[in-house]
């Protein structure tokens, strides 16, 4: 049980990252190479189609599975090819079947699952600006020329603008936004604190009155 599914965990493995390679590839064009901007609800479409079509094909080739292993039952004779199963592995190519069936439908789960596609286009995200700060790092030495030396600067000058406004002015907003979100927080326990403090001043102060009197 637990090899069968460590095998199901190394598909759903895979099949991420191959998903995570398309989307990648998607915000390379749609972002560098096009000029768009970065936007999570359509890579996460198109995360979610990587994965389903992934799931397709899972699914396919456990019927595959399921074909062979109908032509392997009752058969002993020798094989003649790596693919010409005989009753022996019936039960392997069983095993092999549900693991596809398992993969594909762990696969449509997360297709479904939103934070699963966002974390998915995050991590495709940060493959690509990999990939950009790779390329850049590449060109460090030509960086030293002066511009009209480098017949690539512009070419590589609209790619920095484009990683910039990818990966670090993205960033920077989605911090902001965190550091905003943490000080209305806090200004609502310092006003509530002020409230309860409030409150207990007004209860003491007529305590004492009662005391006086």
């Amino acid at each position: 049980m637990g090899k069968t599914a460590d095998v199901i965990a190394e598909g759903v493995a895979i099949a991420t990252s191959a998903a995570r390679l398309v989307v990648k590839n998607h915000i390379l064009v749609g972002t560098i190479a096009q000029g768009g901007s970065f936007d999570v609800a359509k890579y996460s479409n198109d995360a979610r189609e990587a994965l389903l079509l992934l799931a397709a094909e899972s699914e396919e080739e456990a019927e595959r599975t399921v074909s062979l292993r109908k032509r392997a039952h009752g058969r002993h004779s020798d094989p003649h090819g790596t693919h010409d199963y005989r009753e022996r592995d019936v039960r392997n190519l069983k095993r092999r079947a549900k693991q596809g069936v398992a993969v594909a439908d762990r696969l449509r789960e997360m297709a479904d699952d939103p934070e699963t596609l966002r974390f998915l286009v995050e991590a495709a995200r940060a493959a690509a600006w990999g990939d950009v700060a790779s390329n850049l790092q590449g060109r460090l030495r030509v960086e030293a020329m002066r511009p009209d030396e480098d017949p690539d600067y512009e070419t590589m000058r609209a790619a920095r603008m484009q990683a910039l406004r990818l990966v670090d002015l993205q960033e920077l907003a989605s911090e902001q936004r965190a550091r905003r979100k943490r000080q209305e927080k806090a200004d609502k326990a310092q006003e509530k604190a002020d409230r309860a403090a409030a409150k207990e001043a007004v209860r003491e102060e007529k305590r004492a009155a009662r005391n006086v009197g």
